[in-house]
């Protein structure tokens, strides 16, 4: 079977500067103030349907639709859990790729779980998304899209709990953000932008997650945006952490540490180190002493760690660590001072949470 050709999604509204929406609706013969009217209903009331757009003329809707507002993202299936509040998506492209965020409401906030490209090349063995390949990076636009459709969702109420606004993004679903970076990069910069610049959500609820890729790294510290990075490090050792996190074998553990602890000092927000624990491969009580003491040695205050009791994936040969063994190692680090929460393995049985995104579709 011949590969599937990777085509380039196509140009959409969300993708473009205000001045080349200005630009773009002044070719298609409008006054530049539609752009603004236009971004209104997008950032503003999470909207793409032409038919909402009354304050624009009838004969002009359609054509603006259809050259600014390409459908890049097409539900294809929905999966819910714990009553409701958390809801995985499948989404199909325009080229026939899958792929799939997670919404989650909590009772004083909202989190969404978005994707930053079709599969990951990084092949961490124990993640799911690792074993399926990497097909190609989104664009800026089908990263928004996934933040506006998950907005609007919560908006009109589809989530149990009645109306409320989205709080918190993380960029943890399919990919490795830092590898697709230009896109990523204005993502952030509309998500945080006033509306009808854009989202209007604070770029301290923004969390960019990374295997360690410290060029990238380098890069964020210097973008002078207080987001929150993320670094899934898995192992406080290189033998075994280039084993779990193939990429360790470019960049070391302690070089990503020191990446992180740059991070820090560059932006003075807290790092979270992310660690799965996975049985008789990473939870030993001697390794959580090691990333306490790798930590320390870079100075306190400026890290907390989140273990993750490992998702169970198909055709997995590894499990979650014993609850005794989770919570020694938890003590192990606290004993350090290190700030340590289990995190929570809320969308597990729908195959929603951290390291379980496969982008599946059952047979049609």
């Amino acid at each position: 079977m011949a590969p599937r050709r990777v085509v380039k999604a196509p140009r959409h509204f969300a993708d473009l500067t205000h001045a080349e929406r200005v630009a773009a609706v002044t070719e298609l013969g409008q006054q530049g103030f539609r752009a603004k009217q236009l971004a209104t209903h997008y950032f503003a009331h999470y909207t793409a349907d032409p038919a909402d757009w009354t304050d624009l003329p009838a004969g002009a809707r359609d054509a603006l639709s259809e050259a600014l507002f390409p459908t890049l993202l097409t539900q294809r299936r929905t999966l819910k859990a714990d009553k409701g509040t958390t809801v995985k998506t499948l989404w199909g492209l325009h080229d026939g790729s899958r792929i799939e965020s997670v919404l989650m409401r909590y009772p004083r906030r909202s989190t969404l779980c978005i994707s930053s490209q079709v599969g990951c090349g990084m092949a961490c063995p124990f993640c799911a998304t690792g074993q399926l390949g990497f097909t190609r990076n989104l664009s800026t636009a089908e990263m928004l899209e996934q933040v506006r459709l998950a907005m609007r969702s919560l908006a009109v109420g589809e989530i149990p709990g009645g109306p409320t606004r989205l709080n918190n993004l993380v960029f943890m679903g399919e990919g490795e953000g830092l590898i697709n970076y230009k896109a990523i990069m204005a993502c952030i910069r509309t998500l945080v932008a006033e509306a009808p610049d854009g989202f209007g959500m604070s770029a301290r609820n923004i969390t960019v997650s990374t295997v360690g890729l410290v060029p990238g790294m380098k890069k964020l510290a210097a973008e002078g945006l207080p987001l929150t990075l993320a670094l899934s490090l898995h192992a406080p050792d290189d033998d075994l952490r280039s084993e779990l996190v193939p990429i360790n074998t470019r960049f070391k553990v302690d070089e990503a540490l020191d990446a992180a602890r740059a991070y820090f000092d560059a932006t003075g927000r807290r790092v979270s180190i992310e660690y799965a624990l996975i049985k008789d491969m990473n939870d030993h009580a001697w390794r959580a002493d090691l990333l306490g003491k790798k930590l320390n040695a870079r100075g306190r205050g400026w890290v907390h760690v989140n273990p993750i009791p490992l998702n169970p994936t198909p055709g997995s040969i590894w499990t979650a660590s014993d609850r005794a063994v989770e919570a020694e190692f938890v003590a192990r680090l606290r004993g350090h001072g290190i700030p340590t929460t289990v995190r929570d393995t809320r969308g597990s049985d729908i195959d929603g949470a951290c390291g379980q995104l496969a982008a599946e579709e059952e047979d049609e």
